[in-house]
C-alpha cells in the first residue's frame, strides 16, 4: 500500500524514520504500542512523520495490509528495515 503523495518521502531516510527503526522491537507492535515506546502522543503527526515514510520506504509493513484501519493492525520491521537497524546500531 502506498500512502498519499503528500505524505511520501524521498529516498532519504529522515531522522524521524531512523528514530522509529532503531527503537523498534523485534515483535509486531500496534500503533499505540509504538507511540508509547517512543513517548509520542499525537497520532496524526506520528503517522505523517514516522509511520507512513517508513512504510513507503519498505522499512515497516502492516500485519494486515488489506485492512489498514483494522483495530487489530500491527506493524513489523521488514527485512530491509532489520538490515537498516543493524547498520544504524553499529554506527552508534
Amino acid at each position: 500500500m502506498v500512502f498519499p503523495a503528500s505524505e511520501r518521502v524521498t529516498d532519504q531516510v529522515t531522522d524521524q524514520v531512523i528514530n522509529l527503526i532503531t527503537s523498534f522491537e523485534s515483535k509486531d507492535l500496534s500503533l499505540s504500542d509504538i507511540m508509547m515506546h517512543m513517548n509520542m502522543k499525537h497520532k496524526n503527526t506520528f503517522r505523517k512523520n514516522y509511520l507512513y515514510p517508513a512504510i513507503n520506504l519498505f522499512l515497516l509493513e502492516m500485519t494486515i495490509p488489506d485492512k489498514p484501519n483494522s483495530r487489530f493492525q500491527k506493524y513489523r520491521l521488514t527485512k530491509k528495515g532489520k538490515q537498516l537497524k543493524v547498520k544504524l546500531l553499529k554506527q552508534k
